[in-house]
């Protein structure tokens, strides 16, 4: 009987505190950094970056001239043309064509033998 008790108590007890609990949900912050970011900006400054420009960021605009298939694009500013990777779940359903002008930020991808820029994020410009 006595263990019967304290179950019933213990249970009761977790059941009362665990109410207390359930208001206080942390939303994380959307937030971060707003302002320059020390970044190559034209297509002919990535190619022409050093073998250890590898992962270093990138903010170009320019237009995406076409698509290599799968995440693979051809992206072409007035300095140059280079491959991109834009990841799908990147364009958060805007719809580009080849006369679309956007802004791009990533990182270089630097390889032995070629160069592509993986985007982060991808902006339609008015």
């Amino acid at each position: 009987m006595k263990t019967y008790f304290c179950a019933a108590a213990l249970i009761l007890g977790t059941t009362l505190s665990a109410g207390a609990f359930a208001n206080n949900v942390v939303s994380p912050a959307m937030g971060g950094f707003s302002g320059p970011v020390n970044a190559i900006g034209t297509v002919k400054a990535v190619l022409d970056a050093g073998m250890f420009s590898d992962d270093q960021p990138v903010s170009l605009t320019g237009y995406i001239a076409q698509s290599l298939g799968g995440e693979i694009y051809t992206f072409q500013d007035d300095t140059g043309v280079i491959n991109i990777e834009i990841d799908h779940d990147k364009w958060f359903g805007q719809q580009v064509t080849p006369k679309t002008k956007v802004a791009i930020l990533g990182e270089i991808d630097k390889e032995f033998n070629y160069t592509t820029i993986d985007v982060d994020s991808i902006r339609i410009i008015q």
